[in-house]
């Protein structure tokens, strides 16, 4: 008896994780074709997803929360690429980085309208508004333990404020992204990748000391 109570337990999580996923992919797809956040109704969620009411507050305070769970996952991935930088002097280090910086713009471009409604929710919803704001923040943490690592390692000068450096890499780089995304039409990712790649690795991992 208690075999077919875990198997259907299992079956129960297996559903309701499936139901979950079904409404984040559905947010994410109607948004990422261009709808305005606002005139996207819970219930227009539900008939697109095929999930009842109960199933979608079974998992979502709300719409807004929804859409904070959704970008996180977009955050997830982000962070991911961010904790695969190798950074260790080579010839090719700014290139490297450059490819990176592509792969985010090519991340920002396929989810345009979930971060676009991510950052205009912000503007008028406080719990959006926090987690916007913590997400850069954790980047900057990210990239401050970065650059102390390669301070303490010798390879980049002590004479770099690393949480100021950081704090202007994030944030003005966040905002230069956005603004990038929007007056360009993908032709000048890599010419912008590279700009920004220079500009963070001989700005501030590589300054020169001279």
């Amino acid at each position: 008896m208690r075999s077919v109570t875990r198997r259907q337990a299992r079956y129960h999580a297996a559903r309701s994780a499936a139901s979950r996923a079904q409404v984040v992919r559905t947010l994410g797809r109607l948004l990422d074709s261009g709808e305005a956040f606002t005139e996207i109704s819970v219930q227009r969620i539900l008939e697109e997803a095929g999930v009842s009411r109960a199933t979608f507050y079974s998992h979502f305070r709300s719409k807004t929360d929804l859409l904070v769970q959704l970008t996180d996952e977009l955050r997830q991935s982000l962070l991911a690429l961010v904790q695969q930088w190798d950074l260790r002097a080579r010839e090719d280090a700014a290139d490297r980085l450059a490819r990176f910086f592509e792969d985010v713009l090519t991340i920002h471009r396929d989810h345009q309208g979930v971060l676009t409604a991510v950052r205009e929710a912000a503007s008028y919803d406080d719990s959006v508004g926090d987690f916007y704001t913590a997400n850069l923040e954790r980047f900057d943490e990210t990239v401050l333990r970065i650059l102390r690592s390669e301070q303490a390692a010798g390879a980049t000068p002590d004479d770099v404020d690393a949480s100021a450096a950081s704090r202007i890499i994030i944030w003005g780089g966040a905002q230069a992204i956005a603004q990038h995304i929007a007056v360009d039409d993908g032709s000048g990712d890599a010419v912008f990748a590279r700009e920004l790649a220079q500009i963070w690795w001989h700005g501030a991992f590589r300054r020169p000391t001279d």
